[in-house]
């Protein structure tokens, strides 16, 4: 049997972290530092970090904050949030991170996945789904922090981020975040 691997997911928004319900009503938890020391001693297998509100803010990447968090990691680390070209890309792979996370952004340019896989391979490009079951019950894939509904199915949209070149598919259940009722099956 495969063992489980624990990846916490650190949601982060001007230097602080923040804990979300639903993706709304964040609350500042503390300072992502402390927490990544924390993971460091339990022995996480990796971590995630994602500016969650950058994209929706408009913001741009805080490179000198992530680095400092990446140089107390002793785990693989991934980092999603305004990035919106190779360039932020490759910044954030040279502040230390293994893997980038895109969500957002690959609704505009889904094409930057093959740009940053043919650098970096394609195990360092995580693509990120938030979903969101509509009135009709069905899911639909969310951008800008689960405020713009994209129309897309979330199981198309994998498999269109799969064919271009993402190595792991993330998937944000919207209506679970944050509540403590385990996986939306």
């Amino acid at each position: 049997m495969a063992r489980v691997r624990i990846i916490p997911v650190l949601l982060m928004s001007k230097g602080g972290l923040y804990k979300t319900i639903r993706f709304q009503n964040a609350k500042y938890v503390g300072d992502p530092i402390n927490s990544v020391k924390i993971f460091n001693e339990k022995q996480a297998d990796e971590i995630i970090l994602l500016d969650f509100l950058a994209s929706k803010e408009k913001r741009g990447i805080d490179f000198s904050k992530i680095e400092e968090i990446a140089g107390e990691a002793f785990m693989p680390m991934a980092y999603g949030g305004a990035i919106k070209n190779f360039e932020d890309a490759k910044r954030v792979f040279d502040c230390g991170f293994e893997k980038v996370v895109l969500n957002s952004i690959l609704f505009s340019d889904i094409a930057l996945i093959q740009k940053i896989a043919s650098v970096y391979g394609s195990q360092s490009v995580v693509g990120s789904i938030d979903t969101k079951k509509n009135i009709l019950g069905k899911y639909r894939a969310y951008a800008l922090s689960a405020n713009l509904n994209t129309g897309k199915e979330p199981v198309e949209w994998a498999a269109l981020l799969e064919k271009s070149g993402v190595g792991e598919i993330m998937i944000n259940a919207i209506d679970r975040d944050g509540t403590w009722l385990g996986y939306d099956e």
